[in-house]
């Protein structure tokens, strides 16, 4: 048989391609497999971060701004380590992006906080004098959607097994339950704010968009 392949280059070029072919997805698929599961304490997003990101998503941030780094010194040495397929795990969708007018915001909770985020969102500027970033001073009074989170994550729990209410996981339990830890959250958050208007709606049981933003940038790590 071997020597029928040797005088017959052309099916000896294929038969040399589908054992290629057959060694490369024996070794590639398990480490593709491996590589896509959620990275060792990856939680799902709690519904206040999940609120946030449908902020992030209604007012366009993507437009400006990447969520993946690329594994490249000048990338990695300005953003920190680069992205795992891993920590998308639980992104529906993915928020990678394409274009940065202003910089990836993968790492950004590492060395951003509450107090610069507020600030960037009401006037840029004011801390980084040279941004072309419009104000987002209307997030300081819409309120987020939190229903709409709830709703959010109870359909990827459903639907794609997110491990929602597992054993040190999020919590997301009921419509309430999942109200009230919201709220929980965002009084964590307007506790490190300045803006007396948003301290006083979470204090009255409501969450303006940005605190919403907030937690979700922050989750970004």
């Amino acid at each position: 048989m071997f020597h029928w392949l040797e005088k017959n280059p052309f099916f000896f070029a294929v038969g040399v391609f589908l054992v290629i072919a057959f060694a490369g997805l024996i070794e590639i698929l398990p480490n593709f497999a491996e590589a896509s599961r959620p990275v060792v304490g990856l939680k799902p997003y709690t519904v206040l971060e999940l609120a946030g990101k449908e902020v992030y998503k209604k007012d366009n941030c993507i437009a400006c701004h990447s969520q993946l780094i690329r594994p490249f010194k000048s990338e990695t040495d300005r953003y920190g380590q680069y992205s795992l397929s891993g920590e998308y795990a639980y992104d529906r969708p993915f928020l990678w992006g394409s274009k940065r007018t202003g910089p990836d915001l993968h790492r950004v909770g590492n060395y951003r906080s509450t107090d610069w985020h507020e600030n960037h969102m009401w006037d840029p500027k004011s801390v980084v004098p040279q941004s072309i970033m419009p104000a987002y001073k209307h997030m300081f009074t819409n309120l987020a959607d939190i229903d709409t989170a709830y709703a959010e994550a109870l359909t990827v729990k459903k639907v794609f097994n997110t491990p929602y209410d597992a054993p040190n996981g999020t919590k997301l339990g009921t419509l309430d339950e999942g109200r009230a830890g919201a709220l929980e959250e965002a009084k964590a958050i307007a506790a490190d704010m300045k803006n007396q208007e948003v301290k006083d709606a979470v204090a009255a049981g409501k969450i303006p968009e940005i605190v919403a933003l907030i937690a979700y940038l922050n989750r970004l790590k």
